[in-house]
């Protein structure tokens, strides 16, 4: 066996392979969402914070006011051509690492106003992590939604900056 190379600490090895699982925990119950709301889904959207439903079990209540402060996009209702920049823009200024969720058929696939103006689903200008269909989709979807997306988070793994392992 080499001497330079030095095995770490049983000890260590268990943090570090926990590490993954203890940042997913955490981060999937602190979901910051700032929510891209331009049609009728907005009404469906507001219900899912009301008491009934209280996504702040979830971690995911209060909507952020910028972008700069949320990692949860939520894109609701239909996006078109023209606010397509504006969305890319939004994207761009959420700090990493950053979910979306495309909240109601006109935001995942156009829905019923295919036509000229409206984008036929948002994929085609940023990454969505979770599609929750419907038109408009009732609070349980939603809720669904936000509970998938809570698992590919804390399945998924998290670098930490300067992290050697």
């Amino acid at each position: 066996m080499n001497a330079n190379l030095k095995r770490p600490a049983p000890a260590l090895e268990y943090l570090t392979t926990k590490k993954d699982e203890l940042i997913g925990w955490a981060r999937k119950f602190s979901l910051f969402p700032y929510p891209f709301v331009t049609a009728c889904c907005a009404m469906e959207f507001m219900s899912v914070s009301s008491t009934l439903y209280d996504t702040d079990r979830f971690g995911a209540a209060l909507p952020r006011f910028t972008p700069r402060q949320s990692d949860l996009l939520m894109v609701v209702g239909t996006v078109t051509h023209k606010q397509a920049p504006i969305l890319k823009k939004v994207y761009e200024q959420m700090c990493e690492p950053k979910w979306v969720i495309a909240f109601g058929v006109c935001a995942t696939s156009g829905g019923f106003y295919q036509n000229y103006a409206a984008l036929p689903g948002i994929d085609k200008i940023i990454p969505v992590d979770i599609y929750v269909p419907g038109c408009p989709p009732r609070p349980e979807m939603v809720i669904d939604g936000i509970m998938r997306l809570q698992e590919k988070i804390a399945g998924s793994k998290h670098p930490i900056v300067g992290d050697k392992f």
